[in-house]
């Protein structure tokens, strides 16, 4: 992103660009910036736009091929192709690209081995788009909020990433309506959040599993129900508690090899500021109880797969048995 900005205050392009990744917000940023700047104010007659796979790359190297209508430049931007995952003639194209003409590719996943990304690599500028980490997510937050004269805690900060997760393109939305609806007020409190924030699903399964782990079923039943009032699905529920006992399970062993927070976030792929939570949250559960829970996991995904058990049932008999204090109590007289 740094040699992206370079270039455009610069006012001087590499022929390709690539921006690939799982952070939205950001690619369509730097894919709106690249395109601002390339044209410079240019009429769009020298723009073009292609999207989706099936697309005829001998009508992209024919506009590639003709000279921009009074302007400098040409610019094509092509989004989610599986160019970077497939063997096309856009590799050997690339090299001969004309002076004229640049191209600007966002994609979600390459293959690093693909020709087309090596060449790209070689002659344009490639740009990984995954998020910000913990320290640079805050402060873009609070420059946001900062533009509209607002002020946040960062006990209040936390607790709305905890709330929205940390998508970008959500958090932007979050922050609109937070920033609406404290018009007359210069400080954003928790209290401002919980009345207009949305609470993401994985953030729920978060909460609903901390009501399995106190033994609190009738809570952790009634988000569950929410959930399916959202229309939810459940065996997409099911995969997130699924998830989230195998992340509690890598947490306990890395720490127990002790490693730090940094690091736990880093091999584990989960934010920052979470890791406590899930270091917390993993102490009410032994080792052995998650690795049960998962193998539970998997049977109730084969039964209802196979058609022996209906999938909203089958998620609720997960939840009734982990959050069954007799559940705990048969396992501790096991013990004895």
């Amino acid at each position: 992103m740094r040699n992206i900005k370079e270039h455009i205050k610069q006012n001087q392009f590499k022929p390709v660009y690539l921006l690939y990744g799982q952070e939205a917000y950001l690619k369509n940023l730097y894919k709106g910036k690249l395109k601002e700047a390339i044209l410079n104010g240019s009429d769009e007659m020298n723009y073009s736009y292609f999207e989706g796979k099936g697309i005829d790359i001998t009508k992209v190297t024919g506009i590639a091929d003709t000279l921009p209508f009074f302007s400098e430049r040409r610019l094509i931007i092509i989004e989610n192709s599986g160019f970077f995952k497939s063997q096309n003639d856009l590799a050997d194209y690339i090299k001969v690209l004309p002076d004229t003409t640049y191209i600007v590719f966002v994609e979600s996943e390459v293959d690093k081995r693909n020709r087309l990304y090596k060449v790209v690599k070689d002659i344009g500028t490639i740009s990984e788009m995954n998020g910000m980490d913990e320290k640079n997510l805050k402060l873009w937050i609070v420059s946001i909020i900062n533009k509209d004269n607002k002020k946040i805690t960062e006990g209040t900060l936390l607790y709305f990433l905890s709330k929205t997760g940390t998508d970008m393109e959500n958090i932007s939305r979050e922050l609109e309506k937070l920033i609406c609806y404290t018009l007359d007020r210069d400080v954003i409190t928790n209290e401002d959040i919980d009345a207009v924030c949305i609470t993401q699903i994985t953030n729920k399964i978060f909460q609903m599993i901390d009501y399995v782990a106190s033994k609190q079923q009738g809570k952790a039943l009634e988000l569950y129900y929410d959930l399916l009032t959202l229309k939810e699905k459940p065996m997409s529920i099911l995969f997130l508690i699924t998830r989230h006992f195998n992340m509690l399970i890598q947490v306990k062993d890395l720490l127990r090899l002790g490693y730090n927070n940094t690091i736990i976030s880093q091999k584990t792929g989960l934010p920052p500021f979470s890791i406590n939570k899930y270091i917390t949250q993993g102490k009410a559960f032994q080792l052995k109880d998650l690795k049960e829970a998962l193998a539970f996991c998997a049977d109730v995904e084969e039964r209802v797969k196979t058609g022996r058990l209906v999938d909203t049932m089958g998620v609720e008999l997960l939840i009734v048995k982990y959050s069954s204090k007799q559940e705990e109590t048969r396992r501790d007289n096991k013990i004895i």
